[in-house]
């Protein structure tokens, strides 16, 4: 049976299990969709020995650049954003399985976004700098928003959260969470600390985190005016783009 998957840790936070194996049962496909919560990706080439049927795996918290190195080759989107979260299998004459590297999240996140600037919307705040802010930073890019990054430690590459000033915060007006902060099973009562008493109706939140869908982050966003949405689009959006991956050719 052809075998896909996911690779994370934690994974309780997943839908992506529901929601392919749900697919194969109504679309009559002879499939199964595993989760393989690793700690370390030292693990992944022990789970491509013990399936020898996997054809594919999405790839999320914390392994989207660390799968990297177990890669014969990327998209040049994967290459660009120097993020991967959609690996592809395919397998030769001996059985002998070839990894390749994918992004789905920028079509994702792109398509969800997109219906919601405004001609306002000219920077944006991307918090964390993880994997998958990288796939932000690049489709920001690509629809000409500038963005500015934020993490815990100011560095060559993002200002600290206690940076954020006045100025900085009325002219970012999108403002994107790319932590796991509010996530279930990363503390649903968190969120990233920035000032949200200086958030308007002119600030657009948007928030990866799916599950739950009206997290913290985007309650307190609601609370000041800004118009907020949830990552369950751009994750549904994603999976739809895995699965043309995981199948084309």
């Amino acid at each position: 049976m052809k075998t896909y998957g996911i690779i994370g840790y934690p994974l309780a936070q997943s839908a992506s299990p529901a929601f392919f194996n749900a697919k194969f049962t109504k679309e009559g496909i002879e499939a199964q969709y595993i989760s393989f919560e690793i700690e370390s990706i030292d693990e992944l080439p022990g789970i491509i020995a013990a399936h020898p049927d996997l054809q594919g795996f999405n790839v999320t918290i914390p392994h989207k650049v660390a799968v990297m190195q177990y890669l014969e080759g990327m998209s040049d989107g994967a290459k660009a954003i120097n993020a991967v979260n959609v690996v592809k299998v395919t397998h030769d004459a001996d059985g002998k399985a070839h990894l390749w590297g994918y992004n789905s999240d920028v079509i994702g996140f792109t398509n969800s976004i997109k219906p919601l600037l405004k001609q306002h919307h000219k920077k944006a705040l991307v918090l964390g700098t993880g994997g998958a802010s990288k796939a932000i930073v690049y489709a920001l890019g690509q629809l000409g928003i500038e963005c500015l990054s934020v993490s815990r430690k100011a560095s060559d590459k993002a200002i600290a959260y206690g940076d954020l000033t006045q100025e900085i915060m009325e002219s970012h007006t999108v403002i994107v969470n790319c932590t796991p902060l509010g996530m279930v099973g990363h503390g649903i009562d968190r969120c990233p600390d920035i000032p949200y008493s200086l958030i308007d109706s002119r600030h657009l939140l948007y928030d990866i985190v799916y599950n739950p869908e009206n997290t913290l982050f985007l309650q307190k966003g609601a609370a000041r005016g800004a118009e907020t949405k949830s990552g369950y689009e751009m994750w549904y959006l994603q999976a739809l783009a895995s699965w043309a991956i995981w199948n084309e050719g």
